[in-house]
């Protein structure tokens, strides 16, 4: 099963490639944000965005965002497989298996820069 899942936008990754870490229930992953980089709709760190295939579809507010993941938690299995394969995805050049602070995850593979927050 496909879901766009909201996931907030915790900081950007590389401003060239338009990538983002975006934390979906507790999962942090990159996703590239270029149909939202520009024009009313553009994201910053903070903001809530539905993801699909690795991609940041639509800003939505943390209402919305909040109701479609209890939504989505009551889903129960099919909900946490899309979590599973979220975790098991990578946008970028590489794959980052990490989960919020705290888990013990390395912040990304050594010797790489997580790089520079977008500027605009």
């Amino acid at each position: 099963m496909c879901l766009a899942i909201p996931g907030q936008v915790v900081e950007f990754v590389d401003g060239e490639r338009q990538l983002a870490k975006v934390d979906v229930s507790g999962v942090r992953r990159n996703v590239n944000v270029t149909l939202l980089g520009n024009g009313p709709d553009a994201v910053d760190v903070g903001d809530w965005v539905l993801i699909h295939v690795g991609f940041a579809m639509s800003k939505i507010d943390e209402r919305q965002a909040r109701e479609t993941l209890t939504f989505l938690e009551r889903l129960g299995e099919a909900y946490e497989q899309e979590l599973d394969e979220l975790r098991g995805s990578a946008v970028g050049q590489w794959s980052f298996s990490e989960r919020s602070p705290g888990n013990g995850a390395a912040p990304g593979p050594p010797g790489k820069d997580a790089g520079s927050p977008r500027t605009r």
